[in-house]
């Protein structure tokens, strides 16, 4: 079933508002794909904040026209689904976590700060640990001095405490 001009419009208008607020932009080809495989997909991409669509790619090439994703329109061929994110490495996680288990999603390439990324800079992309894990990691960071001082210090304490404790054992063994 074909669109109407006013329906392509929407179309467009919608994904050109995704692609203003999403970093980051991932193409795949899902040619074979059940419809089980593809619902279990989405709803993995809508949990991580990722927008997926299926597109016409002519519609997909207006809409990114003039954004930071042009660099990927000359890629928007054959069947594809288009995953846009916020965050600038859910949209590779997401679809490379589910191309691992499934071999009929095959990366075709993607986007990131306006420039494009060929499979492999997809998959790096999606190797990088997420915003909140790498938060973690700094905080842990920045915690790990203070806690080895409070752990020196409090040996050093109680090393103090048992000196202290053991001339007034031997005064009351002496007595």
């Amino acid at each position: 079933m074909s669109l109407n001009r006013s329906e392509k419009e929407a179309v467009i208008n919608e994904v050109t508002s995704l692609a203003a607020k999403a970093q980051t932009l991932v193409i795949a080809e899902y040619r074979g794909i059940t419809v089980a495989d593809m619902t279990k997909l989405r709803s993995e991409a809508r949990s991580k904040g990722v927008s997926l669509s299926v597109l016409k790619n002519t519609l997909a090439r207006r809409a990114v026209a003039g954004s930071a994703f042009e660099v990927v329109a000359d890629q928007m061929t054959g069947p594809l689904i288009y995953g846009f994110s916020e965050d600038a490495v859910a949209a590779a996680k997401v679809v490379a976590d589910f191309a691992k288990t499934n071999d009929k999603l095959v990366i075709r390439g993607g986007a990131f700060s306006g420039k494009a990324l060929d499979v492999n800079g997809v998959k790096q992309l999606a190797s990088i640990p997420s915003k909140e894990v790498l938060l973690a990691q700094v905080c842990g960071l920045l915690m790990s001095p203070m806690s080895r001082t409070a752990v020196v210090l409090g040996a050093l304490a109680a090393k103090k405490s048992e000196g202290a404790e053991q001339p007034a054992a031997e005064e009351a063994a002496a007595a």
